[in-house]
């Protein structure tokens, strides 16, 4: 198969949500990789969706939701209390110039 000589190829970047030209994208991007760890640690623990729901306090079918990323309705704040929840810790760097000592929250149970 070749391709046509007119057709172009457009590269993304790393957020999707931004080529799609969605608002908040960096946001939306932010709450996928959050949802992305919290998929990663409920298979780790090998719990099942009902149980990580009852240890975080949802209903399992928002857990549910949130883990086929239907999260919309939750703050980045929220989905990271989801995953201290599930015992995880939770960090924020957070640099005001580049190369200077980055300040660090932890958020944890």
């Amino acid at each position: 198969m070749t391709k046509a000589a007119d057709e172009q190829v457009t590269h993304g970047t790393t957020n999707v949500y931004a080529d799609l030209g969605l608002p908040d994208a960096e946001g939306q991007l932010l709450k996928a990789q959050l949802v992305s760890r919290l998929a990663d640690v409920i298979a780790v623990l090998g719990i099942s969706q009902t149980e990580a729901a009852v240890r975080i306090g949802l209903a399992q079918p928002d857990l549910s939701n949130i883990l086929r990323g239907r999260f919309r309705g939750y703050s980045i704040e929220r989905l990271m209390r989801c995953l201290v929840a599930l015992g995880s810790e939770v960090d924020i760097v957070i640099r005001t110039q580049p190369g200077q000592e980055p300040e660090t929250i932890h958020v944890h149970r």
